[in-house]
């Protein structure tokens, strides 16, 4: 299946409209925070109570889950695709190859807003967290990833 007409908007629109607690993570977070990569996809971590409120909101996209939220529940994971393809996790908390273990709730507390068109806000991780998620593959890319993660701390953090 294709859907030619979706687009980043469409799908930061669809997310604020869901009223599901879901955090924009991976290489779209980096890409909204002004990285220069390039992604195939999103990725989202999801409150798994939530993943009814998120499927319904992209199903008039014509974007559909591949698995019931029953069973998404239980395997941590699930995509939503048609097009573009959206990689949801569900888990409640997540580790990595490190062992960094990362609760839902609590990345959700600290998560930030960031404005990607005018008036329109996606919400993401803190830094921090976001770079303990882009730890958690321990792919190459990720590298670079947390490379201009710490930068961006650094920056941050000076006056």
């Amino acid at each position: 299946m294709e859907n030619d007409a979706f687009s980043d908007e469409d799908f930061f629109r669809a997310l604020s409209r869901s009223g599901a607690r879901a955090l924009l993570i991976g290489r779209r977070a980096l890409v909204a925070l002004g990285a220069p990569v390039m992604t195939a996809d999103y990725d989202l971590w999801l409150h798994a109570d939530d993943i009814e409120e998120l499927n319904a909101i992209f199903e008039p996209l014509g974007h559909h889950p591949n698995h019931d939220p029953a069973t998404a529940r239980s395997r941590g994971r699930y995509v939503i695709e048609n097009g573009e393809r959206v990689d949801v996790l569900v888990a409640r908390a997540s580790s990595g190859h490190a062992g960094e273990t990362l609760r839902f709730d609590d990345a959700w507390e600290r998560r930030r807003a960031l404005e990607v068109r005018p008036g329109l806000s996606v919400q993401i991780p803190c830094l921090a967290d976001l770079i303990t998620t882009k730890r958690w593959a321990g792919r190459a890319k990720d590298i670079v990833d947390l490379q201009f993660l710490e930068q961006l701390r650094a920056a941050e953090a000076s006056p």
